[in-house]
């Protein structure tokens, strides 16, 4: 109640008061659904998210399928290497990435080499950011999917196969079903832990504009120290991840279902 239920409930009411007259508003909130650059910022923000979320969930449930069901001495490297970025610390992560995708980095210097001059271009924009978030999520995504994905049975896709069901059938009717809770349940922790994220988008993006919702609500309270609309957008962003909370509840309610 303290540490979770108080706060919110704080930025609520602090986010309904009038900066002047300390009275009742719903203008902090209009600021941010009026404004052009606040508007692009929520999109930016939603469909970088969105992005993110989706690129993740494909790329870490084809890596969790290839290490549930390989057998292969290159599965076991990379079993015991994708988690290798859950231990590195973020801003050491993101520096060695800037020094390789910036302009005048590794890449460039590494293509010189062959005569050319190739920027890759993914510095201050949407693509560098999507690809430092994949870099950082991923790997989380796949642990949770690959813990899913053990939990099958060796025996049922024995069974399926027995009688006669493909590779194929065997995914559709077995396993895509048995482990789908677990892509929601992980999709939903990466669009929680990107909405707000300030590091990777600050140090990716910079002063670029749209921004990031996080890099606006330190604006907010740090530069522009307007307390009334950084509870707004507190709000705001809470919302926004309320709706993949949601979607977490529903998956652990309904297990019985996905099984069924």
């Amino acid at each position: 109640m303290l540490i979770v239920a108080y706060p919110i409930l704080s930025s609520i009411i602090r986010s309904l008061t009038d900066r002047q007259t300390k009275g009742f508003t719903f203008d902090n909130y209009t600021y941010f659904f009026t404004r052009p650059l606040e508007i692009r910022n929520i999109l930016f923000t939603l469909g970088v998210v969105v992005v993110t979320v989706v690129l993740a969930m494909v790329f870490a449930y084809l890596l969790a399928l290839y290490l549930r069901f390989s057998k292969s001495k290159i599965s076991r490297l990379i079993g015991g290497l994708y988690l290798i970025p859950r231990f590195i610390p973020g801003l050491v992560a993101i520096y060695a990435m800037m020094i390789i995708i910036r302009d005048s980095g590794v890449i460039n210097r590494i293509s010189q080499l062959f005569g050319y001059n190739f920027k890759p271009g993914l510095m201050y924009n949407e693509k560098g950011l999507i690809i430092m978030n994949l870099w950082f999520n991923i790997p989380f995504a796949a642990l949770i999917i690959t813990s899913g994905l053990s939990a099958i049975p060796d025996s049922i896709i024995e069974g399926a196969r027995d009688v006669g069901a493909g590779r194929w059938r065997t995914f559709i009717h077995m396993i895509l079903p048995l482990s789908i809770k677990d892509v929601f349940v992980s999709a939903t922790f990466v669009f929680m832990a990107n909405v707000g994220s300030f590091t990777t988008p600050f140090l990716i993006m910079g002063a670029s504009s749209p921004k990031m919702l996080g890099i606006a609500l330190f604006e907010q309270f740090n530069i522009y120290m307007d307390y009334e609309k950084t509870s707004a957008l507190s709000v705001i962003m809470f919302l926004i991840c309320s709706v993949s909370a949601a979607v977490y509840i529903y998956t652990n309610l309904k297990e019985k279902e996905w099984e069924k």
